[in-house]
Formats: structure tokens, C-alpha cells, sequence
């Protein structure tokens, strides 16, 4: 599948963010964000893959560590 724009793979991307953020959300993690878990993923782990792929995209985000995802975020809302 071919985007036109980061805002059509992220709107394509947006079940997968709402299931990882209700899921985060029963484990009473409740301050991450889609966007926290797209700029974490974004700036670890996609920015140095080639050829990714929308099923690839997805299982990140469904299987994400989430206390590097935690800690990612604190860290960010620091600066």
C-alpha cells in the first residue's frame, strides 16, 4: 500500500493505537497517547528501517516494550 502523506498512514494506523492505548489503559497506564507511541516508534525504530511495511507497522505498535515506551515519554516530557 502506497501513502500519499504521513497523515494518511497515520489515520490508516489509528486502530492499531487504540487498541495498544486501551490495552495500556487496563494495565492503569493511562498518559501515554497515540502520538507518544508514533514519535517513539518514529524515532526508535522506523527511522532506520527500509521497506517497512503497514503489517510491520502494526505489529510494532500492538508488541511495543512499554516501559521503554514509558520511560521514552517521561523523558520526553522533560524537554
Amino acid at each position: 500500500i502506497k501513502f500519499n502523506s504521513i497523515d494518511e498512514l497515520y489515520n490508516r494506523l489509528k486502530p492499531a493505537f487504540t487498541l495498544k492505548i486501551n490495552d495500556l489503559k487496563r494495565k492503569n497506564i493511562k498518559f501515554i497517547t497515540d502520538k507518544d507511541i508514533w514519535i517513539y516508534l518514529s524515532k526508535t525504530k522506523w527511522s532506520n528501517t527500509e521497506n517497512l511495511e503497514l503489517c510491520d507497522m502494526v505489529n510494532d505498535i500492538l508488541n511495543i516494550d512499554e516501559n521503554e515506551l514509558i520511560s521514552f515519554t517521561n523523558n520526553n516530557l522533560k524537554n
